[in-house]
This record gives structure tokens, sequence and C-alpha cells, in this order.
């Protein structure tokens, strides 16, 4: 017993020690005013989202980018709120902005996916940006994709996102859940084995997604417009992935407001794992597991067993002290400082967390947007 639990131990401290590596090694990039060569279709597919699209809408009217250079694009998703009153207002408000809606009739196996290609049919422009409606986009944005399309000419960007400040312990354990996944994200990229994206700020060649037949493969799973889709760049074009580490790309999003609403999140994130074509994904995914797994049986080996209180506490430390580098080295990054005290307390708790959404992502189903899915 004590082999294994030293054998899950140290190979999760190898993983984590590994990304803090990469983390290091993909450098930040600095913000330049550069000449704007590259246009952009920015595409948001949308569902019930009335309470949110103002305000993204409002961060695109203030893109620092020549609008004859990007269009809007936004596809609803069988919403029933006041959507459309808010884009009218929008589009009467900023007349000069390439801006155009359009309804998905497609079925809703895998409504995202559905509506992100219908957007993309639509688009004019070279590159396709997507965003989510529940998003603010930075002001130099575009301009951020256009510097390191000119620098790296890569095919696919993937691109930070953080939650917007929040004051509930409910927050804070999301936020640094959150963190630790971008930090993850940034450090697999930085050892070019990236595994893991956000649909929220994501860029990619138009010309390339068509070759690579789109979301073909995948629409029997109801989310994954980001993770499968890298799949797919990994596999043709692995040396044109970057990650755009630039302070000026981040995107601000919502937390969830309940923990219903985030437990469901969490088992409709889980539920796609299964379905990973990348071996590193999957190793990732189990150590993890079998890390968080282990905190939890030793937990209850050590009162039965009092021995295990010594290997509970040096697992417990060794995992907390490489975690808390990795969000702190993240949250720097983000200019994030609001979370961290919580960080002892939700250390405790999330191995517990993680075995229940594990247990949960097996045996039942998830809803999202109002729709239930099946695993």
């Amino acid at each position: 017993m004590i082999f294994i639990i030293a054998f899950i131990s140290i190979s999760y401290t190898v993983l984590v020690f590994t990304f803090i590596l990469g983390f290091n090694k993909l450098k930040t990039s600095t913000y330049k005013n550069s000449p704007a060569k590259n246009t952009f279709s920015i595409i948001v597919a949308f569902r019930n989202e009335a309470e949110n699209l103002e305000t993204l809408l409002t961060s695109f009217s203030k893109l620092n980018y020549p609008i004859n250079l990007f269009e809007i694009i936004l596809i609803n998703d069988h919403s029933d709120d006041e959507f459309e009153l808010i884009i009218k207002k929008f589009q009467v408000q900023f007349p000069q902005l390439n801006i155009s809606l359009i309804h998905s009739l497609k079925n809703f196996t895998s409504p995202k996916k559905d509506a992100i290609s219908l957007g993309i049919k639509h688009s004019k422009l070279n590159w396709i940006v997507t965003t989510d409606a529940d998003c603010e986009v930075p002001v130099n944005w575009l301009q951020s994709f256009n510097q390191i399309i000119e620098k790296k000419q890569p095919y696919f960007i993937s691109a930070p996102v953080k939650f917007k400040p929040k004051s509930s312990f409910l927050f804070h354990f999301q936020n640094l859940n959150f963190i630790s996944l971008i930090g993850s994200t940034i450090g697999a990229f930085g050892i070019k084995k990236p595994f893991m994206c956000n649909g929220a700020n994501l860029c990619y060649s138009k010309n390339i997604f068509n070759k690579l037949n789109g979301f073909l493969g995948n629409e029997n799973i109801a989310s994954g417009d980001d993770i499968f889709l890298l799949e797919k760049m990994i596999e043709k074009h692995p040396e044109k992935i970057v990650f755009l580490k630039n302070e000026e790309a981040i995107i601000v999003t919502n937390s969830e407001t309940s923990w219903k609403k985030f437990i469901n999140q969490q088992i409709r994130w889980a539920s796609k794992a299964g379905h990973y074509k990348n071996n590193f994904a999957k190793l990732v995914g189990a150590l993890v597991f079998l890390e968080n797994l282990l905190l939890v049986l030793v937990t209850i080996f050590a009162f039965i067993y009092p021995f295990y209180w010594l290997v509970l506490c040096i697992v417990f430390i060794q995992k907390m002290l490489l975690d808390f580098i990795l969000i702190n080295k993240t949250s720097q990054f983000l200019k994030i400082n609001n979370s961290r005290s919580y960080f002892p307390i939700t250390s405790i708790l999330y191995p517990f967390f993680t075995v229940f959404i594990a247990f949960l992502s097996f045996f039942t189903n998830y809803n999202w947007k109002g729709r239930t899915y099946k695993k």
C-alpha cells in the first residue's frame, strides 16, 4: 500500500513540477501597437444570455482594431428571452460595426458546435475568434492576436480567461479551481504538450478548420468545441499551436452562481474526459484523479490505522505546496489576488469534491443551458 501511495504521489509531484517549469518557460509577451494586417470573424454562440449580451457587445465596441478588419457574428441557439431587443439597440447605437445575427435551426445533440459551425459558414474573414456571451473582451484583444499571428504564424491560438471577482466562498472555491486549470494549460503549452484550452478565448485559421472538417467526428458529444478541435490540431499541425500569454488578451467571464450550477458544469467537463484521444490528456486526468482519490482513501485509513496520519500529512503538504506555487504564478499573471487566502480550506475540501464529481459523472446526466444531456 505504501508503495502505491508513493508512486501516485511522486508521479503527481513530477507532473505539477513540470507544469511549473513550463509556465516559466513560456514567456509573457508584451503588447505592441503593430500594424493591423489580419482579419477576424468574432463568433458568439448564445442561449438565453440577455442579461450578459449588453456587456459583451459594449466591450466589442471598444476594441482597438480597425472596424473594417473584423466582423461580429452572433448565433442564437433557440433563446426565449429578450436578446433581439438588446442586439437591435446595439446595432442602432454602433451602425459602423459589422454585426449579424443568425438563428440556429439544428438539433440539440451538440448545439454549441452546430452554432459555431453555422457562424463559420457565414463568416467572410480569415481568422475565427470565439468567445462566450457572458464574457467581456479587453480593448487590445484582436491586436494581441494580430501580433502573435505576425510573429509566429500559428494556425491555432489559445488565450487566457479569468473570472469576474466576487466575495462568496463558492466563488473562491471555483476561482482557485479555474486558476489551477489555466496554470496547467499554460504549463502544458510551455513544455509543448498542450492538452487543454478554453472556448471562451480561442483563435484559429478558418482555412485550417475547414481542412480538418471542423467538429466532424465529435457531433455526438454535447460540449468540447474547444478540446476536440485542439486534439485535431495536435494530430495534424502540432508545431502550429501556441498559447497567447499576454495580459492584454485576458478575457473576463462569470463564475457559476450556485453550487448546483457549478456541480453541473464540473460533471459536464468530466464527462468529456472519456472521449479524449490525446494520451497526455488522459495521463493528466488519471494522475489528478488518482492523487485526489489517494488523499480521500488515506484520510479514511487514518481513522482506522493511526500510522496513516503521518502519511496523510506528507502527501497533503507535498501536494498543497506544489499546487500553491502553480496557482500563485498563474494568479500573478492574471492579476488575481483575492482568492489565495482561501487556498488552505479549499485544498482540504477539493479532493473530496473531485472524487464526488467523478462518481457523479459516471452515473448521472447533466443539465446545460436548460437542456438535459446523457453521459
